[in-house]
């Protein structure tokens, strides 16, 4: 692996974590990481409230869209050295095979989406939802790379997926 790492965050609808995670890594991780993100089944548009979120913390939202996975299982497309699905729906799903074999783990966090109640209440939900990913990100962009032998790496990539804010564990 060599730098700018390619990194891959994967969701179903690809129009909230997925996203999310995209802009987060692109911006605190510039210079040494490729932000991507898509989805098995893409919604074809970003939520609006994920788009508010990032704007809120800092975060650029140009270019941001809803994508199908396929788009990076062509030839032609970045080799990926590391793919992340955030979501349980997409984690189950059989993936495409990523050219080169990427380091590959499951970050599970709660769907803002899916709730369903006053705005206020979704945009606590999507604002929870990034402080987690923001959080395993900024572990992910401190691990020394270059120089961790691929065993432990995975074991770290794993591990990142068990911090607060896991699949199940967040407040609802």
């Amino acid at each position: 692996m060599t730098e700018p790492f390619n990194v891959l965050f994967l969701c179903t609808g690809n129009t909230a974590r997925s996203i999310m995670a995209e802009a987060i890594l692109a911006k605190d991780g510039a210079g040494h990481f490729r932000a991507f993100s898509a989805g098995s089944h893409p919604k074809g548009m970003v939520n609006p409230f994920a788009l508010k979120t990032l704007e809120s913390f800092g975060y650029p939202i140009a270019g941001l869209r809803s994508k199908a996975w396929d788009e990076f299982a062509v030839p032609g497309a970045p080799k990926m050295d590391f793919v992340f699905t955030v979501c349980d729906n997409a984690a189950g799903e059989m993936c495409p095979v990523w050219p080169g074999q990427p380091m590959t783990a499951h970050w599970g966090i709660e769907d803002p989406a899916a709730v369903e109640r006053s705005d206020m209440q979704k945009e606590a939900a999507f604002v929870q939802a990034f402080r987690y990913l923001k959080n395993r990100i900024s572990v992910f962009t401190s691990l020394p790379l270059r120089s961790i032998g691929q065993m432990a790496l995975g074991t770290k990539l794993h591990a990142i997926g068990q911090m607060p804010g896991t699949t199940g564990q967040a407040v609802k």
